[in-house]
């Protein structure tokens, strides 16, 4: 399948490379390619700049948010949640509409340093604001939940004996999904509902942060004991 991940950070790299790794054909998308590739420094979690992950991942295409999206069947939205709306308006709603949006972003608010807040939440949520800037696309919030490594690798956890949330208006897309999660060695995939739904997914966040700080350490993940 021709996929295209918007966002160039830590969880856009990790997702790229999985999906890659799986032989879908993927480009990674950000706004300025050749600013993207001229970074020389690590970024705030200390990753090493993008060209280097870039030397290690000759077949993973590079483009804009555009051609990201003009290039996926299925587009994954991995950009951070304050600038998602601005970066899904630069990948262009004729290069979206009618295609399934895997948004993994989260609302958060680093304006006051760690741990950051949400800068939307209870009554609204970024995957709401996605679904109504963009109807024509059948969004489907997932993988937000967790670090980006036990996104794209859940056996790094408990044996992958945890759980991984989708919820969206459209049941195939969500099914799509779910596909795709069970490729990635994700066994336990639960369908919270509609897009509203969102709001309990990010609103975990701000738990999974206090675990964080806690734990002092991102591996962990939480299960659905029924």
């Amino acid at each position: 399948m021709n996929i295209g991940v918007l966002g160039t950070g830590v969880v856009g790299r990790t997702i790229a490379a999985k999906l890659a790794g799986l032989e879908h054909n993927v480009m990674i998308g950000t706004r300025d390619p050749d600013v993207t590739m001229s970074r020389t420094d690590p970024d705030m979690y200390g990753s090493p700049p993008f060209p280097v992950w870039r030397e290690q991942h000759h077949d993973i295409g590079l483009g804009t948010f555009a051609d990201a999206a003009a290039h996926g069947e299925f587009v994954v939205n991995a950009t951070a949640g304050a600038v998602s709306l601005d970066a899904l308006g630069a990948a262009g709603t004729e290069n979206l509409e009618g295609k399934l949006l895997l948004d993994i972003a989260n609302p958060l608010d680093l304006s006051r340093g760690m741990p950051p807040t949400l800068f939307v939440s209870s009554t609204d949520s970024l995957g709401e604001q996605i679904q109504r800037a963009f109807p024509g696309v059948r969004v489907v919030k997932a993988l937000n939940t967790m670090n980006a490594f036990v996104m794209a690798d859940p056996s790094l956890v408990a044996d992958g004996d945890h759980s991984v949330f989708v919820c969206g208006n459209d049941a195939q897309a969500k099914e799509e999904v779910a596909e795709i999660l069970r490729s990635f060695g994700w066994r336990d995939v639960i369908d919270l509902g509609d897009i509203t739904s969102a709001r309990g997914a990010e609103g975990y966040v701000a738990l999974w942060l206090r675990l964080w700080g806690a734990l002092q350490v991102p591996m962990f993940n939480i299960k659905v004991v029924r």
